[in-house]
């Protein structure tokens, strides 16, 4: 599995080309055409031609290149992978298959995508990403996690998943009610579990309320606590809030080193924890100081 930076991953309509320059020059990590919702019914077939001219033309420096697929339940998505492919080739890095509600649906795509990758002589493997927006697919996440060797991230995506369970939300999918703690709490833990399980990342919901950079910020924070790598982002100011929120800071990284040095060094006087900052610093403490010091070095920190 390719190890890619997901900070921020922002949406941009298929359908909507004078989008396009400025969603690519935004610094966001990963960019996706929206193939799905983002392009009326009428236009997704047409998309296509403006998402291989843009994958292949545009300058997308280090920006990782994606596509949203429609789903497999719908009359597009054959099309949608086997047109975009042909066409734009290594062009492309990511598929986002949306609403994936068992281990069988990705199988479909992948086994698609070997069949094409094999015809085209294509030389790089395009990964993918799954979005679990259905109770069915939540209650399959573990399956879904490792249905695929090109499967990169997992998303949670509550606008639907609202819908599937039949929630009572307002537009920013936030509960009518004053609920107290986080809302999607436990379908964000299941999320964040199958995919570190797996060994793929997590990625949290979009937040529709973009004009909100305070709230959007508070909830980057809130699913980095959880682990989870990134966050959507629907409009191209979100994107440096999310990049902000998933990066190490400079005291987390030094301190982080700290602590590998000094378990380091008790390690090789022959003793298995010591001291840090009046902290006891064990393997557990390691593990955590790994996570940061990897996430620094993945980000260029």
């Amino acid at each position: 599995m390719t190890v890619r930076a997901r900070r921020s991953e922002l949406a941009t309509p298929a359908s909507n080309d004078w989008m396009f320059t400025t969603a690519i020059e935004s610094g966001a990590d990963l960019v996706f055409l929206d193939l799905e919702d983002a392009t009326l019914p009428s236009e997704r077939e047409a998309a296509r031609g403006k998402v291989i001219t843009a994958l292949c033309e545009l300058d997308w420096g280090t920006t990782v290149r994606a596509i949203r697929m429609n789903g497999i339940d719908t009359h597009w998505a054959y099309g949608d992978v086997i047109e975009v492919v042909t066409g734009a080739r290594e062009a492309l890095d990511i598929i986002i298959v949306p609403k994936v509600r068992s281990a069988r649906d990705v199988w479909w795509v992948d086994i698609l995508l070997t069949q094409l990758e094999e015809q085209l002589g294509l030389t790089k493997r395009i990964g993918l990403e799954v979005l679990i927006e259905e109770t069915e697919g939540l209650q399959n996440v573990d399956e879904i996690a490792r249905a695929s060797d090109r499967l990169e991230a997992i998303i949670f995506g509550a606008g639907d998943f609202s819908a599937s369970q039949g929630a009572r939300v307002d537009t920013n999918f936030d509960p009518l009610i004053d609920f107290p703690g986080d809302f999607w709490g436990y379908a964000r833990a299941r999320v964040v579990v199958a995919a570190r399980a797996a060994g793929v990342d997590a990625i949290d919901a979009p937040f529709p309320k973009y004009q909100d950079p305070q709230a959007y910020g508070i909830a980057c924070d809130r699913a980095g606590a959880m682990g989870y790598a990134g966050k959507w982002a629907i409009h191209p100011s979100q994107v440096e809030i999310a990049n902000t929120a998933f990066s190490p800071t400079p005291e987390e990284i030094a301190h982080a080193r700290k602590v590998v040095e000094t378990y380091r060094a008790a390690e090789t006087s022959g003793r298995g924890a010591s001291a840090l900052d009046g902290m006891l610093v064990d393997a557990a403490h390691l593990r955590h100081a790994d996570n940061i010091t990897r996430r620094a070095d993945l980000l260029g920190l």
